[in-house]
């Protein structure tokens, strides 16, 4: 069995860019970054951040480009893909890494984009109401 799936969560390094192919097909890229907090052999306090490449076609990637933005955090699947190419300068093999995108979840937006700070959660049930498990339909 072979498997190539990439899972990450992060924010929008930059808005994303939405351009189409000469077939028509909508493609949108733009960069996330994850962040990673972690400890030393010291106990001090570290951190680190790994920026990814990432593409998504059709209505995903038009989708992404309409209501993302620099600072969005965002869920992405997709697979991994290298693209290779020769440097026409320097004459040697170029490589880059990115993810296409198969599927997408929004997640919280930067904190000028439409008020909400990135911890808030939107409600749809009233909350001075106590609901109990008779309550529930299932």
């Amino acid at each position: 069995m072979n498997v190539n799936k990439a899972i990450i969560v992060g924010n929008i390094t930059a808005d994303p860019e939405l351009k189409a192919l000469p077939s028509g097909v909508s493609v949108c890229n733009f960069s996330m970054a994850t962040n990673e907090h972690y400890k030393d052999k010291e106990g001090n306090k570290q951190s680190s951040v790994e920026f990814h490449d990432i593409v998504a076609f059709g209505n995903l990637g038009e989708n992404i480009a309409r209501y993302m933005s620099k600072g969005s955090q965002i869920y992405i699947e997709g697979k991994i893909q290298k693209d290779k190419w020769e440097d026409e300068e320097s004459g040697k093999t170029m490589q880059r890494t990115k993810i296409i995108a198969r599927m997408a979840q929004f997640g919280s937006s930067g904190e000028n984009a439409g008020g909400n700070s990135k911890n808030e959660v939107k409600k749809d049930y009233p909350e001075d109401e106590d609901i109990t498990p008779d309550d529930i339909p299932f």
